[in-house]
C-alpha cells in the first residue's frame, strides 16, 4: 500500500478524516460570533479550533481564548500565526480536565465570564456534549457553551417531551442547561463540505431545576427506558425493575405516574421522580 506524502513544513494542513474534520469559512465565523456576542472581558475554552477561524474571530472581541486541537499539525499551524490573548494546546478533549482548561482562561481575567465555543467533530459530538455536561455537574464554571453540530444531533439536544428526537440527550442537557437553536448552518459553511446539513445550539447553564441525589442511577434509567420509548412505561420499566428486585407497578405508585404513558411523554421532573422513588419501593433488595 502507497505510503500518504508528508505534509510540507509551512503548509496549510489538510482535513483527517480520522478526525472527522471539516473546517469553518471564515465569513460563517463572523455570524457565529455574532451569535455568541463575547463581552470584551469573556475567556473562553474552545473545542476543536481546526484552522483557527472561529479562534481568530474570538481573539478578536474577548480577553482570553484557550483552543484545544487534537492534530498537532493544525495546532503548529495556529500556535504560527501568534494570534493574540490566543494559547493552544495540544490535546484530546475527550480527555481533558475542562475545569483546568477554565482556570488557565481566566488567569489573566478572574472575574470574567468564562464560556466554552466548538465545532464539535460529528463522529464524537455526543460524547464531547455527554463530557462537557459531566464537567459542569463537578462545577466547572463555564456561564455557556455555543456548539456546532450535526442537524441531527442538535435536534436531539433541543427535543422537547413527545417529540420525535426527545431522548437522553436532551435530558441530560435539561438538567443542568437551557438549550437554544442559534444558527443553521449549510454544507457550504465547511470546506470540506459534509454531506449534512449544521447547526449551532448555545447551552446556558444554571442550578437544576430538580434533585437528583443519585445521577449514575437516574442517567442508567433514562438510556435503558429510551431503549423502549415507544413501550407503556409499566412495561419499559420491566427490565430495570427486575435488575433491582422490585415490582414496576408498585415503582409507579410510589412515583404517581401511570403506567400506561410512553417513556417519550415523560418531563424532566417526572423522569427525576421516578428514579427518586426507586429508593422508597419497600421491595428493593440490597445489592
Amino acid at each position: 500500500m502507497p505510503k500518504l506524502p508528508a505534509r510540507r513544513p509551512g503548509a496549510t494542513p489538510g482535513p483527517r478524516k480520522r478526525f472527522g474534520q471539516h473546517f469553518l469559512e471564515p465569513a460563517w465565523a463572523e455570524k457565529l460570533v455574532a451569535a455568541i456576542a463575547p463581552a470584551p472581558s469573556d475567556c473562553f475554552v474552545e473545542v476543536g479550533p481546526g484552522r483557527g477561524a472561529l479562534t481568530a474571530a474570538l481573539a478578536s472581541h474577548a480577553a482570553q481564548v484557550v483552543a484545544i486541537e487534537i492534530d498537532r499539525d493544525l495546532a503548529a499551524g495556529l500556535s504560527r500565526r501568534g494570534l493574540s490573548r490566543t494559547t493552544i494546546i495540544v490535546g484530546d478533549v475527550l480527555k481533558a480536565n475542562l475545569h483546568d482548561l477554565g482556570r488557565r482562561a481566566q488567569y489573566d481575567q478572574p472575574d470574567g465570564r468564562l464560556r466554552l465555543a466548538g465545532n464539535l467533530p460529528f463522529n464524537i459530538s455526543s460524547p464531547v456534549l455527554i463530557h462537557i455536561l459531566a464537567a459542569q455537574r463537578a462545577g466547572s464554571p463555564f456561564h455557556d457553551a455555543t456548539v456546532m453540530l450535526q442537524r441531527e444531533v442538535a435536534d436531539r439536544l433541543v427535543a422537547q417531551p413527545g417529540t420525535r428526537g426527545y431522548g437522553p440527550l436532551a435530558i441530560m442537557a435539561a438538567v443542568q442547561a437551557d438549550t437554544t437553536r442559534l444558527l443553521s448552518l449549510p454544507p457550504g459553511a465547511f470546506r470540506p463540505m459534509p454531506r449534512v446539513r449544521s447547526a449551532v445550539v448555545g447551552l446556558t447553564f444554571r442550578p437544576s431545576p430538580v434533585e437528583i441525589p443519585d445521577y449514575a442511577l437516574f442517567e442508567a434509567l433514562v438510556r435503558r427506558l429510551f431503549q423502549h420509548r415507544r413501550k407503556m412505561l409499566a412495561n419499559a420499566l420491566v427490565p430495570f425493575a427486575e435488575q433491582f428486585r422490585v415490582e414496576a407497578a408498585a415503582w409507579l405508585a410510589h412515583a404517581n405516574l401511570d403506567g400506561r404513558r410512553r417513556p417519550e411523554t415523560l418531563q424532566l421532573a417526572e423522569l427525576a421522580r421516578l428514579a427518586t422513588a426507586l429508593e422508597a419501593v419497600p421491595e428493593r433488595a440490597v445489592l
